[in-house]
């Protein structure tokens, strides 16, 4: 699994198209070239490419956070009173509410997220901001900080929100300052992050809102959904329609080059790059996100088949030897968890037999997985038996370098077999 992120960031290493969020003047100077790709499943294992200990500001991937701690802190009604669901087709920085309702249009855009701001419960903005901090560190399992030199930069350089939070105020959205909304504001685009700890919220979001590291619940499931179901329609800004379409998960982009994307159930990617296209969207985050939705299938309308893939059992019929039983469609993340769940346990066994015979369908991704895991195995001395009747996993017999059975006892017996073939060269 670590291979294919890797060859997956190699195949987006060299682009260089985009240029940096220059109108927020500190992140104009940030390094081009700074690249990462993080993956959580949902059960909390990490895989990690690139500068992934690389910190940026989270920017706008905050937007979704803030508008999900609204919704826990007050409730949805009093949030819809205040900010629509509907996507803009606007730039992020439009300074614009809906005709009819004089709402932000989405949470998402600026004057969405700045309605957002103030509605969360505090006495002062400094409690406020505590909230939301508090929050977000809780989603990515540890505490996110301030960069002071970016919040200071967004500070002087926001006459732009500052238009949006007084026009938001004339149509009585903001019943606060809105200088002290913007400021807080300000901060929560300004806490550093990386790439795993976008991963981490993502898979967080992924999990109906428990920290699948921490297990500490953080939102509730209800809030989640919502949330997720904003960040499908609106999280792309005006790019969404060609995310869904092409890219298929729940996502959030930041013009300091992060994207955190999600795929209900199963996984939660943070990717960083800093050049961004004319959208706001890093160029190489969506373009690494198209290729692991492409590669991985993972594109979550697809994602009902991949909850059926599950590992049925696993039991050592003899000493040395574990069976691995899959059953329904082995797409990716299936394959995942058998593999990873095989390498955990590698020292029990020195054969393992793979029982594929209760699977529906797999996937070319699935398929690649356990090519690795044979690879590995007998690169590590150990054999790799497939039980597979009908030929789902290969066409053909070289295209694995594996050995097909078509009972889990037939795979025993040679299993056996090549057990004490090799105890015998062993005491030769």
């Amino acid at each position: 699994m670590q291979h294919y992120l890797d060859r997956i960031c190699a195949e987006h290493v060299d682009v260089s198209d985009g240029k940096l969020a220059d109108y927020i003047p500190e992140l104009a100077s940030v390094d081009p070239n700074g690249f990462a790709l993080s993956l959580s499943s949902a059960d909390g294992f990490i895989y990690e490419s690139g500068d992934a200990g690389l910190e940026f500001t989270i920017q706008s991937i905050s937007k979704p956070l803030t508008y999900a701690l609204a919704l826990d802190q007050i409730g949805a009604d009093a949030v819809d009173a205040k900010i629509g669901v509907e996507p803009s087709g606007e730039a992020f920085n439009e300074i614009s509410v809906d005709r009819t309702t004089k709402m932000p249009k989405n949470p998402m855009i600026n004057a969405g997220a700045i309605a957002a701001v103030s509605l969360i419960p505090a006495a002062t903005p400094d409690k406020r901001f505590a909230l939301i901090q508090d929050f977000y560190s809780t989603f990515a399992g540890r505490r996110l900080e301030l960069d002071e030199q970016v919040y200071a930069s967004e500070k002087a350089s926001g006459s732009r929100n500052r238009a949006i939070g007084y026009m938001l105020q004339s149509f009585g959205v903001l019943d606060d300052d809105p200088n002290e909304v913007l400021d807080v504001y300000f901060r929560q685009c300004s806490l550093r992050v990386t790439s795993t700890d976008l991963a981490k919220i993502g898979a967080t979001l992924a999990r109906g809102g428990v920290n699948p590291q921490t297990g500490r619940r953080v939102a509730d499931a209800a809030v989640v959904k919502r949330t997720l179901s904003v960040m499908v329609t609106c999280g792309m800004y005006d790019d969404a329609g060609d995310w869904v379409s092409a890219v298929g998960m729940p996502a959030k982009s930041g013009v300091g080059g992060g994207i955190v994307a999600v795929l209900p159930g199963e996984l939660g990617i943070g990717v960083y790059s800093p050049l961004l296209d004319g959208k706001g969207n890093s160029v190489r985050g969506v373009r690494v996100c198209r290729s692991l939705s492409e590669q991985l299938g993972l594109h979550f309308l697809t994602v009902a088949r991949h909850s059926r893939a599950t590992l049925r059992a696993v039991y050592e019929p003899r000493a040395g030897i574990c069976v691995y039983e899959a059953h329904g469609d082995l797409m990716f993340s299936g394959a995942e968890h058998v593999v990873r769940a095989a390498d955990r346990q590698r020292e029990r066994y020195e054969v393992a037999i793979l029982d594929v015979s209760r699977v529906d369908d797999i996937d070319d991704a699935a398929r690649e997985l356990l090519s690795a895991m044979g690879s590995t195995l007998r690169g590590e001395g150990k054999a790799f038996y497939l039980v597979d009747p009908d030929g789902i996993v290969i066409r053909s017999e070289p295209e694995l370098e594996v050995i097909r059975f078509h009972t889990v006892d037939d795979a025993v017996e040679e299993a056996q077999v090549w057990l004490d073939q090799n105890r015998r060269v062993s005491l030769d």
